[in-house]
């Protein structure tokens, strides 16, 4: 499925990229807005390092990796980030650097982390590109995660999330047209959730990976542990040469930066079914798997056991 804009109403701009000094730039209402650091990983392809942490009132929910990439006639920006006072940040980011159309506003998946932005990006009209089943898992879990929101962020900017429809929901494959340069949006099967996408700029090499790949922040399986293996066998044939993930340094060597997740779940796997063949119990996992490898990964205290458990109850039905 190719995406252009050909025969719709959009906001026009002089197609070439324009890097000013960063400064904080002023909103409609005359609010003034920090933009975010960006690091230009490769040209036109920016990245954002979100804090490696639990969101809460210190970090405004500012915990994931998002981008934007800017082609010759538009931007489309990757993940909005985890609050919308970090939607803000990133597009006031964006506008110090292009007044280009964001045509395109990407969801790698359905955590708050990575899409409580997007209200930030309603006055520019894009097309809200996802997975085909984001939108009903997002709206299935809304008023949870605006509880979780509120608790660990805060109240004001609850109030100020906005849930966007997809335009574009993509089942298979779509390319989005930024003028002169192609990115190629993949849907996959569960894994990290049931409802991940990626997103490849083949003119750097560039791999937009979302949660399906992670670094120092220990993975997160909200899907299924075996469908994520298979995944990042797929994954892994992609011909990038580095990679954003989801959580992490924001540009790592591709494929080497799977290796660390592939071994740990690997080893989550491999672990489960042994105890699970002894007729362990899953207390017992919770207790003893993976335990060697709480030194390698941040939060591991925080998510391990609910991956042990989520795991456990997969291999079960083996």
């Amino acid at each position: 499925m190719a995406v252009t804009r050909s025969g719709r109403m959009f906001a026009t701009a002089f197609a070439t990229i324009v890097t000013f000094a960063v400064m904080p730039t002023a909103m409609a209402d005359g609010t003034v807005v920090e933009p975010l650091a960006v690091e230009e990983i490769a040209p036109g392809v920016f990245a954002h390092h979100g804090h490696e942490q639990t969101p809460n009132r210190a970090n405004n929910g500012d915990i994931a990796n998002i981008g934007f990439v800017i082609g010759t006639e538009a931007v489309a920006v990757i993940d909005s980030g985890g609050s919308p006072t970090t939607g803000e940040r990133l597009r006031a980011a964006i506008r110090e650097r292009t007044d280009m159309p964001i045509r395109f506003l990407i969801n790698t998946h359905v955590h708050f982390d990575h899409l409580f932005g997007n209200g930030a990006f309603v006055e520019e009209y894009p097309d809200l590109v996802a997975h085909a089943r984001m939108q009903g898992a997002l709206m299935s879990r809304a008023e949870a995660y605006l509880a979780s929101f509120e608790n660990s962020v805060g109240p004001d900017e609850a109030r100020r999330v906005v849930m966007l429809p997809t335009d574009i929901p993509v089942s298979e494959r779509a390319t989005l047209d930024l003028g002169g340069r192609v990115l190629e949006v993949v849907a996959y099967q569960t894994a990290h959730t049931n409802n991940d996408v990626t997103v490849f700029d083949s003119a750097t090499g560039t791999l937009f990976a979302g949660d399906l790949v992670s670094l120092n922040h220990i993975p997160i399986v909200d899907g299924s542990v075996l469908g994520w293996l298979e995944v990042m066998d797929q994954l892994a044939t992609i011909p990038a040469e580095q990679v954003v993930p989801g959580h992490g340094p924001v540009s790592a060597p591709w494929p080497d930066a799977l290796e660390p997740q592939r071994r740990y779940l690997q080893g989550i796997v491999a672990e489960i079914r042994a105890l699970q063949e002894a007729n362990g119990t899953i207390q017992q996992a919770v207790d003893d798997v993976g335990r060697d490898a709480a030194t390698q990964w941040l939060l591991f205290d925080e998510y391990h056991s609910r991956n042990v458990t989520a795991a456990f109850a997969e291999l079960e039905w083996e």
